[in-house]
């Protein structure tokens, strides 16, 4: 069972690890610099749902990580590293509530991801001009998070029909 386990979170780990090499390859103009849709995040809600919460925590800090180390660099750490934890800990909250789905979870946690950058970036910036940039990121986070959500509520339907049969 433990090779299961382990098996699994290093296909998610790589999974997640690309869908983000995509969208560092593939920056998609969304109106809003910097803003992205957040695909690798498709892979954390549905672990959060498939393997547990501290799989899902353990794998988001993984993929932060790489991904960092790889594509960006110690401010771009600390950035996704803000956005990642407070995100995971909205979306895990909102998940043991039970009075959403996966896709307000997800959306919850596309919001939550751009707060928690924008605390990151008031501090580093030692600016609180940069919440008038907050309204914008939130609408963005919203709709990617209706996306990746509605997408993670297909997936997750589908691996419990797996495990079933």
């Amino acid at each position: 069972m433990k090779t299961n386990k382990i098996a699994m979170m290093g296909l998610l780990t790589a999974l997640a690890f690309v869908f983000s090499y995509i969208e560092f390859l593939l920056p998609i103009n969304i109106g809003v610099p910097g803003a992205k849709i957040g695909l690798a995040n498709l892979v954390i809600v549905v672990a959060i749902y498939i393997i547990g919460e501290r799989n899902a925590f353990v794998l988001s800090c993984i993929r932060v990580i790489l991904v960092s180390l790889t594509f960006g660099n110690m401010a771009m750490m600390l950035y996704s590293l803000a956005g990642a934890m407070l995100s995971f800990l909205v979306m895990i909250l909102a998940k043991k509530s039970n009075k959403l789905s996966a896709t307000g979870v997800s959306v919850l946690g596309g919001v939550f991801h751009n707060v928690g950058q924008i605390i990151v970036a008031m501090f580093m910036l030692d600016t609180a001009y940069i919440l008038y940039y907050l309204p914008f990121l939130m609408i963005i986070g919203t709709i990617s998070g209706i996306v990746i959500g509605l997408l993670a509520s297909a997936i997750i339907s589908r691996l419990k029909k797996l495990r079933i049969n």
